[in-house]
């Protein structure tokens, strides 16, 4: 696909996960909703409406580019000197999250209890690990892909793995944003595997949003986490009764 078109498509992801209709957007940068699908169906985009467009959805031209980058590819990974570096102090580990969520230092200053020194510090190593760049005005930039995953049996999910999974699973589930639903059934090979792309697509999604979100203000943002998991599964008491039943 086209470096143009796809830059068309990462645009109309951004307006849809905006929860924006044609309309809504037209309305805010004062064109009629037919010119604003004419533009989109076309791809008839001048830069100066690319900016109305990226300000009425307070989106940076840098984020719908880096959507917008080649093809899909597989899960990253730290390197295995990166994650043991976060695996050994908490507050780096902290820190680094707010990173990967887009919070600029000066704003861990004013909502977080870490000193100036103390966070200093932190970018410092931080850029060692060659984890982020580091640059003048306390500016940083990643230098991983925000979408990695953790190492399986890596030291960071040795390390907090069950603590995360424990404080999460601790919740009670019942707010407006919380949602816990388990089910067991029987399926076959066939029809799991079809369960398991859809529940890569829903994460994949899940991160996409993030990206998406990651230009607005930290005060417009909302921490979350999502637990999706599949697995041959069977209660134990239904595998006790079948040893019952064979002895």
């Amino acid at each position: 696909m086209p470096a143009r078109s796809r830059f068309v498509e990462a645009l109309k992801k951004s307006v849809r996960t905006r929860g924006l209709t044609y309309a809504e957007l037209a309305r805010r940068i004062g064109l009629s909703e037919a010119s604003v699908k004419r533009m989109f169906s076309r791809g008839s985009f001048t830069l100066a409406r690319i900016e109305q467009i990226l300000r009425a959805l307070e989106l940076e031209l840098y984020d719908v580019a880096r959507m917008s980058r080649g093809e899909p590819r597989g899960p990253a990974e730290l390197a295995l000197e990166q994650e043991t570096v976060l695996s050994k102090d908490e507050r780096l580990l902290s820190v680094f999250w707010l990173l990967l969520n887009e919070w600029r230092f000066e704003e861990i200053l004013q909502q977080f209890s870490i000193s100036r020194s103390e966070l200093t510090l932190a970018f410092a190593r931080l850029a060692r690990a060659g984890l982020i760049d580091w640059g003048p005005g306390e500016r940083s930039r990643l230098k991983v892909p925000r979408d990695f995953q953790w190492r399986a049996g890596g030291p960071v999910k040795r390390t907090y793995g069950t603590r995360v999974m424990a404080e999460f699973l601790k919740g009670r589930f019942d707010g407006p944003l919380e949602m816990l639903r388990f089910e067991a059934k029987e399926l076959s090979g066939e029809s799991a595997a079809v369960v398991r792309r859809k529940l890569e697509r829903l994460a994949a999604e899940f991160n996409e949003l993030a990206e998406v979100d990651a230009s607005l203000p930290a005060r417009r943002r909302t921490a979350a986490a999502i637990l999706v998991a599949l697995r041959p599964w069977e209660f134990s008491v239904v595998n006790a009764l079948k040893k019952r039943k064979a002895a």
